[in-house]
């Protein structure tokens, strides 16, 4: 593609199909469309990104352009099918986690939030949750867990409320929910009690999801196993409350 418009209307995973189609194309005989500029566009688009930066093939992380490419692909196979192999094989990382991302388009606004929060612990939290979706629902699970827990523990350390070292997480969350004056005794609408309730109750359902089939625990003989959708479902909805702290706390430093 020519134009920088057409390149900021394609998604995520439209350039890095393209990425990886292309350079499929260059390996195998083909070209790249716009060679050199197209290989260092979407290679600076994806390393400049901390969701994805570490998901990009090493060769794509070592090679600068499309030269240094082409010198690693023609020694490392000497035939067409194996070049596509190698190269289909080390994008799939990175496909697969933009696929996912395309089946939740809330995740990059909640993405954004939580990085200003916190880009160091928080984020950690949520993007372990986010990368485990697909290859460990179980691992998915607890780190979705682990998010709230994270953010509520943030939110008193930053309200400088105390809190138990053993708090359970809906102690947490309601201990940072009255800080936030997000707790349902604190609103005087019945609509705000029950929507701020019914928070609350999804919050306690995700830490007993996790002790029932997250991988904290050990696991009995009839140990249910969690799949993908399972992962995503609680991943998004732990974000999504994690999200919701995180802007009333923002909300509450700006409008004091």
């Amino acid at each position: 593609m020519n134009s920088s418009i057409a390149f900021n209307d394609e998604t995520p995973l439209d350039k890095a199909s393209r990425f990886m189609y292309g350079l499929i194309a260059r390996a195998t005989g083909g070209i790249l469309d716009d060679g050199d500029a197209t290989y260092k566009e979407l290679r600076l688009f994806f390393a400049a990104r901390a969701d994805t930066k570490e998901k990009l093939p090493d060769f794509v992380r070592q090679c600068s352009d499309l030269d240094q490419f082409w010198n690693f692909i023609k020694y490392k196979c000497d035939n067409y099918r194996g070049r596509r192999k190698i190269i289909g094989d080390a994008f799939r990382p990175l496909i697969e986690y933009l696929e996912a991302q395309d089946r939740s388009p809330c995740v990059e606004t909640i993405t954004e939030a939580l990085t200003a929060f916190d880009s160091e612990h928080v984020h950690a939290a949520w993007q372990k949750a986010l990368d485990r979706r697909l290859s460990d629902p179980e691992g998915a699970i607890t780190a979705a867990r682990m998010l709230i827990e994270t953010v509520c523990k943030h939110v008193l350390d930053k309200t400088e409320k105390l809190y138990p070292d053993d708090a359970d997480l809906p102690k947490l969350w309601a201990l940072a929910a009255e800080q936030l004056n997000l707790a349902p005794n604190q609103q005087h609408e019945d609509l705000f009690k029950a929507v701020l309730g019914n928070c609350q109750s999804v919050v306690s359902y995700l830490g007993s999801i996790r002790n029932k089939i997250g991988d904290a625990h050990g696991q009995g003989i009839r140990h249910i196993k969690p799949q993908p959708r399972h992962a995503e479902l609680a991943v998004n909805l732990a974000g999504t409350m994690a999200a919701f702290l995180v802007s009333t706390w923002q909300d509450m430093i700006e409008n004091p």
